[in-house]
């Protein structure tokens, strides 16, 4: 888990670079687009996101040194955009992969744009406002958070009595969520990573992992 969380963005450049050499290497992206949802199934909630996304990693241990982190506007969070970007992914993948059914390298090329202009707008918002921001209404994820909604999930953070109401918790959640709101209780955000932003900054060790 470590591992992957810290060097994950190693994988995500890999995959950038190989792709160009052999467009049926990008097919190794259905992993994940697939594993976010099962994960969720397993009542994980949106744990791939925050601890094996390759791309996330990319956010977390590159773009963040050169992100201001300011709170992601509403707009990034609203149902209007999420279910929007849901429907058009899913009908460029269903497209793409129809027009090029029978050739690896048509179906892999689908994949590695759909990456990469996912990616460069990940990462120009990434500049102007969080590193985390596409994360708020990447299709994937959203599909996993619904998901996490209906059926719940088996772990999550709890905020124990000692929470000063510090707010620190609050700005450096780049989810926009407010693990003070849940003190004495447990964070039940189904849009919570688990990426431990908050765990690490909080002074009083008030939020912990509740397996």
């Amino acid at each position: 888990m470590n591992f992957f969380k810290k060097y994950g963005y190693i994988i995500f450049l890999v995959f950038l670079i190989a792709s160009l050499f052999d467009m049926r290497f990008a097919l190794i992206a259905i992993i994940c687009m697939v594993a976010p949802i099962i994960i969720s199934l397993f009542g994980k909630g949106r744990y791939w996101c925050g601890n094996f996304c390759p791309r996330g990693s990319f956010f977390d241990n590159i773009l963040s040194y050169v992100s201001p982190k300011i709170k992601v506007p509403r707009f990034f969070r609203s149902i209007f955009l999420r279910a929007f970007m849901v429907l058009f992914i899913i009908y460029m993948f269903a497209n793409g992969v129809s027009k090029n059914w029978g050739n690896l390298f048509g179906i892999g090329l689908v994949f590695y744009r759909i990456i990469v202009g996912t990616s460069i707008v990940g990462i120009v918002l990434g500049l102007f406002i969080s590193h985390r921001t596409w994360c708020n209404f990447c299709p994937m994820g959203s599909i996993a958070s619904l998901i996490t909604k209906i059926r719940g999930k088996k772990i999550s953070l709890k905020v124990s009595s000692t929470c000063i109401n510090c707010n620190i918790c609050t700005k450096t959640c780049p989810m926009g969520i407010s693990p003070k709101d849940y003190k004495n209780g447990y964070v039940l955000n189904s849009d919570c990573i688990h990426c431990n932003e908050c765990l690490n900054a909080c002074p009083k060790n008030s939020i912990q992992k509740n397996f």
